[in-house]
């Protein structure tokens, strides 16, 4: 039963999501929670190592999810869920775009969906925010914790080095170490 129920839930949020990985985040976290599959917490702290792990993000994040809840066939069957829906989208999409690129239907259509897409980006960004940066709830304490703090810097030191163009890589590994002696310098 499980097994199904990953597959239909994955393969909706595959088939239902536009603009790739970031713009299906909520639905994954709406997914993950109502099951209880997964805390915010672990769901936050799996997206950042899926951010330094190659692959696509929803293939990470689905993978995940799937191993945690059903192990080795869970992760297959969810990430086949994720994926089965844009393998076949771009098959379609493929075969008829050329014919139909400059229909007004399909010009409207990807012009609706950019702002759609770029919304569910947005909602994901502050809904990982506040889970990152106020875990506890939103406080004044929070603003003085060495947590936050913490994340402060590494998040505006990664701002500034993703505006002088530094590699991503660079960026990543400066956090994660930046990160590793923060927790450790202050027992986080």
């Amino acid at each position: 039963m499980i097994y199904l129920e990953l597959f239909l839930i994955f393969l909706g949020i595959g088939a239902f999501t536009f603009g790739g990985g970031y713009a299906m985040l909520p639905l994954i976290q709406d997914a993950v929670a109502a099951k209880g599959w997964l805390t915010e917490e672990e769901l936050v702290n799996f997206m950042a190592v899926s951010e330094s792990t190659p692959g696509p993000f929803a293939i990470n994040m689905s993978t995940y999810v799937g191993m945690e809840v059903g192990g080795l066939p869970g992760a297959v069957i969810a990430t086949t869920g994720v994926v089965l829906p844009s393998f076949i989208i771009i098959l379609i999409v493929a075969k008829f775009f050329a014919k139909f690129k400059d229909s007004f239907v399909v010009k409207g259509c990807m012009s609706g969906l950019k702002p759609a897409v770029i919304g569910m980006i947005a909602t994901a960004v502050l809904s990982t925010g506040m889970t990152v940066l106020f875990p506890a709830g939103f406080a004044l304490a929070t603003f003085t914790t060495v947590s936050f703090l913490g994340a402060l810097v590494i998040f505006g030191g990664s701002l500034i080095m993703a505006l002088k163009k530094v590699h991503p890589i660079v960026i990543i590994l400066i956090s994660a170490v930046t990160g590793i002696i923060v927790g450790f310098v202050f027992k986080l």
